[in-house]
């Protein structure tokens, strides 16, 4: 199912199902995955694979070179699992031999146009990305994020799991799993609450949430006060416990 105007090298593999329209461009390196649909004027290159029963709309551009001065030609990748819907005009460059060489995206992400995946990005699964988002290199995003249109998100910055962002925040430090945070720079604004309901956290464990923001956010105490604070709390709760992990790898240190 190629369309007779697509260009499609022919050291690409394409698995079966795979649907490619009008003008798009496929490289040498691509690996595209069964019942991947591939829509007109997208173009693939670079060593890109892509998983199955992804959905790439018009004008997408993926796996062109990262935007790094320090780029030299190293092949380097994009991964992108299953399920993922692409809409049009998202760029996701390949990674650099600094980093991990890789971008990845996960399964079951719904991105919306023109967002941008900058270089060694690592993304996860079930997240949502409204128009315009934009991440620099380097930056990593937990599972089931919701970045609100045109969030802007700081080199080598974490996302947590479960997080959200409001229209036109810009994160220039971490966001910590489950927090809700808007405006530039970004402040905190609570824990995520009605997300986690949707996803089927018990009452308790966002009651301890909400408990664990207060420690961080609320009670005064300096940063590494509040999180000897919340490693007792985390003992017995695997979410409070995401908390202090995402604390304890944080580079930039996070949004407060």
């Amino acid at each position: 199912m190629i369309h007779p105007s697509a260009i499609v090298h022919p050291g690409a593999r394409l698995a079966a199902g795979v649907s490619v329209g009008p003008y798009a461009v496929i490289g040498e390196h691509v690996e595209l995955g069964a019942d991947t649909w591939i829509g007109p004027h997208v173009v693939i290159e670079g060593r890109v694979r892509i998983g199955r029963r992804n959905r790439v709309f018009q004008f997408a551009s993926i796996g062109g070179p990262p935007q790094d001065k320090k780029y030299g030609g190293e092949d380097t990748a994009v991964e992108i699992g299953d399920g993922n819907t692409i809409r049009e005009y998202v760029t996701i460059n390949r990674g650099t031999v600094q980093d991990a060489g890789v971008t990845r995206v996960g399964d079951d992400n719904w991105i919306m146009a023109y967002v941008h995946f900058a270089h060694d990005c690592q993304i996860g699964s079930h997240t949502i990305f409204a128009n315009a988002c934009q991440l620099a290199g380097h930056v990593h995003v937990g599972d089931w994020a919701i970045l609100g249109a045109t969030t802007l998100v700081h080199q080598f910055v974490k996302i947590g799991a479960h997080s959200f962002t409001g229209m036109g925040t810009y994160l220039p430090q971490d966001l910590p799993p489950y927090v809700t945070a808007a405006g530039n720079p970004a402040k905190p604004y609570g824990i995520n609450t009605e997300g986690l309901r949707r996803r089927g956290f018990a009452p308790e464990a966002v009651s301890r949430l909400k408990q664990a923001y207060r420690t961080l956010y609320r009670s005064g105490l300096a940063l590494e006060e509040a999180r000897r604070a919340l490693e007792a709390q985390a003992a017995d709760c695997p979410e409070v416990a995401a908390i202090v992990e995402l604390l304890g790898r944080s580079a930039r240190g996070i949004i407060r």
